[in-house]
């Protein structure tokens, strides 16, 4: 079973991933896909099934790389719930996965 620690830094290294993608897509042509790209895919698997709003919520945060604050913001919704959000996303992945 994956701990919430594991799935927080997978989370982590999955919104990096997100951010450079174009670079990281790039190298991978050359050197080869980072296992960083298969996690992601797994976790997309996972999420494809997930209610909609945690749905969103994974595609803001960690594809659209936001900050909570930010995505709060674009949501207009305080912070306190997208943070309560993100703890349901990661119960959910933590069951999913």
């Amino acid at each position: 079973m994956i701990t919430m620690q594991q799935i927080r830094q997978d989370l982590k290294e999955i919104r990096y991933y997100y951010s450079q993608r174009k670079e990281l897509d790039a190298a991978a042509l050359i050197i080869g896909e980072n296992a960083v790209v298969k996690k992601a895919k797994r976790y997309n698997l996972a999420i494809d099934r997930a209610p909609l709003i945690l749905y969103r919520l994974y595609y803001g945060l960690y594809v659209m790389n936001n900050s909570q604050s930010a995505l709060a913001y674009d949501w207009d919704k305080c912070v306190d719930y997208i943070k309560q959000l993100n703890g349901r996303l990661c119960d959910y992945l933590a069951d999913n996965l």
